[in-house]
């Protein structure tokens, strides 16, 4: 057998194709649709800065640290909008992920062939529940049983916790937290399932073939494989709970005071802009309300920025270590 030895300057070089124009205009209106995007956001940003302006000038980084909020006045503050908005995140997020994980997991490995579908479809459909009226069914419903049946509870069996002391109300920062916590839910919940779906088969497969558990293979596989994906799901749950307004504005009841039990009403960010921009009795009040918005973006922005870095750190992680 013989072989023959090509000479690669023989060898014809390809010719460039000369672009099409369905090409270049795929390219082109992608591109102008991407920055389109980002003209948007800075646009956005420095109309929410430039209505901000004026109360930034008049109470700088005082804004954020003060608790006042009157009107007749001109004494306006962030600091109890701060703390209600990251404390009913928060509360809403240890109730919503731990059951979105495991509504995925349920999903993706437990369930019947024939519940998977109509159950998955019913978790996406609660995402599509109008927000207004998820607040409806919390003044009607939910906030009346919370305070007749799970605030008396939480108070006779948990008082010893500051969380859990005082009297129960119908309308206060626990009810807000609960429907944050049916709007995140959805939401993780879809994410945790696709990510738990694409953990190769061939992982599980060997975990099992070396004797774990099924327990055993989603503590020590699936959950390690997928660890940033949650991370940043879980972030972006989070960024949906700092961001709503209309239905934390129903239930909340909107006290500007913070206590530091659950049950009193309280207030947030993104509620005090929707419930008082519309009548504002002064320009400096609108103006505060518009310095609340940028310290969403702010907050939003670091959420997203940290979301990434831990995630990204997790993936070099669980890289380092295959």
């Amino acid at each position: 057998m013989t072989t023959t030895n090509l000479d690669p300057s023989s060898i014809p070089l390809p010719t460039r194709r000369r672009p099409r124009i369905g090409e270049t205009g795929l390219r082109a209106l992608t591109a102008a649709t991407a920055l389109l995007l980002v003209a948007i956001m800075a646009l956005l940003v420095y109309e929410t800065a430039r209505q901000a302006w004026p109360s930034i000038q008049e109470f700088g980084l005082g804004f954020i640290t003060s608790d006042q909020w009157n009107v007749v006045t001109a004494q306006f503050g962030a600091l109890n909008f701060i703390i209600g908005t990251l404390l009913t995140s928060v509360v809403a997020l240890v109730i919503a992920v731990p059951m979105a994980i495991a509504i995925g997991l349920f999903l993706s490995e437990l369930a019947p062939r024939v519940l998977r579908t109509p159950v998955g479809l019913m978790v996406e459909l609660l995402a599509a529940i109008p927000s207004v009226v998820l607040g409806l069914w919390g003044i009607l419903v939910m906030g009346p049983f919370l305070a007749e049946h799970v605030e008396p509870w939480l108070s006779d069996h948990l008082g010893f916790i500051p969380l859990f002391s005082g009297y129960p109300s119908s309308q206060g920062v626990l009810p807000a937290c609960v429907v944050l916590s049916i709007m995140v839910v959805p939401i993780v919940a879809s994410i945790s399932r696709e990510l738990f779906l694409s953990v190769p088969s061939e992982l599980k497969q060997g975990a099992m073939a070396l004797g774990a558990t099924r327990w055993e293979m989603v503590r020590s596989v699936m959950l390690p494989y997928v660890s940033g994906g949650l991370v940043a799901s879980t972030m972006l749950g989070f960024g949906r709970a700092v961001g709503e307004a209309i239905a934390v504005t129903q239930v909340i009841g909107g006290a500007n005071a913070i206590s530091r039990s659950l049950f009193p009403p309280g207030d947030t960010m993104a509620s005090r802009i929707a419930a008082q921009y519309a009548g504002t009795a002064t320009s400096l009040q609108r103006s505060s309300l518009a310095y609340l918005a940028v310290l969403l973006l702010i907050i939003s922005l670091i959420t997203n920025i940290a979301a990434q870095l831990i995630s990204g750190r997790l993936q070099r992680r669980l890289g380092g270590e295959a």
